[in-house]
């Protein structure tokens, strides 16, 4: 059994190591988060009070749970043998890649589970489970009894994997992690819809870390053969649906690229539109290029950025505005689109007008990146003085 530690050398690893293993604890105490931040001390202790590391969750380079202090009485007692989920995110994206983490030890069980067993991210969330949550947990294994231990709990058994999917190195998922989708993930789901989709954050706001001027490449595109597609309105079977029939999948960065991700084959061409300037950018296309076994066309196209005013840099809620010109030749270029085809950049007025319908006019809430501004100062800058030197 692989010896683990807190550091960064133990995070967990695509190669396998602690991430591809499982133990069994007998009599675990499950304790979950008491207080809302992103470390927070939860997880497992054995019988004799020693903590579980092997249930910890790790965001890149460090456990973003760490060992519960011993709870003072325990609360609940669950009888059987449980499968440990870890942390049950409610955030779409975080549930994709984190809350999945373990589920790929239910083909490596030598006798089933009862179920699995979560603890809750934010304590005020209690033992309540969502919609899509249940919908993905059918799509992995139909029936699979879901438990949320909110309150200190004893678990006659519990089997807890490693860490085979997440954010970090982890992204790319453990052979074992990327065999159990392919094999047991959405497989009745069948292909619907048309060949060439778009996956749309429009809906959703600028304030989520939208695009400024998305409505305006859907037009685009719209006349290029997309169905415009917009994930939220529609169920995980649907979604999943639509994204093994398309043989084009244009995508703004976001949650959704982990699901489809989970269902895209190589023979698929996908292009990921950045909203934003992120190192999460590049765990998204390392997900999709090691699960579907392609390289998506990754297209950095952002003309400025907007960040709230009380807090000038890149964050989760700043939104980019797109160069629909650096797109559309990108596009072109790799085939996504017609090879003659020319997009216009937003003019001022344009984009003012767009600002002022969205409420972000006038520079009260939300400003230019100075980052961005400055950049185009040196940009500037470096023009002209090659102009000077290809004078004669």
């Amino acid at each position: 059994m692989t010896e683990l530690g807190s550091g960064p050398e133990n995070q967990p690893m695509p190669g396998g190591g602690w991430s591809e293993e499982i133990v069994t604890v007998r009599n675990a105490r499950v304790v979950p988060p008491v207080e809302s931040a992103l470390v927070q001390k939860a997880g497992i202790l054995k019988a004799d009070g020693a903590y579980c590391p092997q249930g910890a969750l790790w965001r890149r380079f460090r456990p973003i749970t760490v060992a519960p202090d011993q709870p003072k009485e325990i609360k609940e007692t669950v009888s059987g043998r449980w499968l440990w989920g870890g942390v049950l995110w409610v955030h779409f994206g975080h549930f994709l890649v984190e809350s999945s983490s373990r589920l790929w030890a239910l083909a490596h069980l030598d006798q089933p589970v009862d179920g699995v067993l979560f603890i809750p991210k934010r304590p005020s969330v209690g033992d309540e489970t969502r919609g899509f949550q249940r919908e993905f947990i059918d799509l992995f294994a139909p029936g699979l009894p879901i438990r949320v231990a909110a309150k200190p709990t004893e678990v006659e058994e519990l089997v807890v994997p490693g860490q085979g999917f997440g954010l970090g190195q982890i992204t790319q998922g453990t052979r074992k992690f990327r065999t159990a989708i392919h094999s047991s993930f959405a497989r009745d789901v069948k292909p619907e819809g048309p060949e060439r989709i778009y996956i749309s954050r429009s809906k959703l706001g600028l304030s989520k870390g939208g695009l400024l001027g998305e409505e305006q490449m859907e037009e685009r595109l719209r006349g290029e053969g997309y169905e415009i597609f917009h994930p939220q309105e529609h169920s995980l079977r649907e979604q999943l649906a639509r994204y093994k029939a398309a043989k084009y999948v244009i995508a703004a960065d976001g949650s959704a690229i982990h699901l489809y991700a989970m269902v895209g084959r190589p023979d698929q061409k996908v292009a990921i539109v950045l909203r934003r300037r992120s190192g999460a950018n590049n765990l998204l296309a390392a997900n999709v290029a090691h699960f579907c076994r392609c390289n998506p066309l990754v297209i950095g196209a952002l003309r400025t950025e907007w960040v709230p005013k009380n807090k000038p840099t890149s964050n989760r809620n700043s939104f980019g505005e797109i160069d629909h010109a650096v797109i559309g030749r990108a596009l072109a270029q790799h085939g996504f689109i017609a090879a003659d085809a020319e997009w216009p950049v937003l003019s001022d007025a344009e984009r003012s007008q767009i600002l002022a319908d969205k409420g972000f006019g006038g520079g009260d809430r939300f400003i230019e990146s100075p980052e961005f501004k400055q950049q185009r100062v040196r940009e500037m800058r470096r023009a002209r003085r090659a102009a000077k030197s290809a004078a004669p």
